[in-house]
């Protein structure tokens, strides 16, 4: 067994993590911090605090729950009355720089 020197890798530090694209804090559009406030947020904070606003809004369509009915805030970021949840992570990610 020989001892590790500093020419050998003995001694540096560990790299840094890279930030995931889902942990990289992005700065809401001026209608995205409408709904969630404004101030860098992550993606997946986003997406949750968005949730949290349609379900205590009770904004979920009753018959169909994945269908969100905007109310004045959400009409202004999706630009609909009515969007699928699966389209509302497009429109999320184009309002987030």
């Amino acid at each position: 067994m020989t001892k590790k020197t500093a020419e050998d890798g003995a001694g540096k530090p560990a790299p840094a993590k890279k930030t995931n694209a889902l942990q990289k804090p992005l700065k809401p559009s001026a209608e995205l911090a409408a709904v969630i406030g404004d101030g860098p947020v992550t993606r997946g904070e986003t997406v949750s605090k968005i949730w949290d606003y349609i379900k205590a809004h009770k904004l979920q369509n009753a018959k169909d729950r994945r269908q969100i009915d905007a109310d004045d805030k959400l009409k202004k970021l999706f630009k609909k009355d009515k969007i699928s949840m699966f389209e509302m992570s497009k429109i999320l990610s184009q309002n987030l720089g």
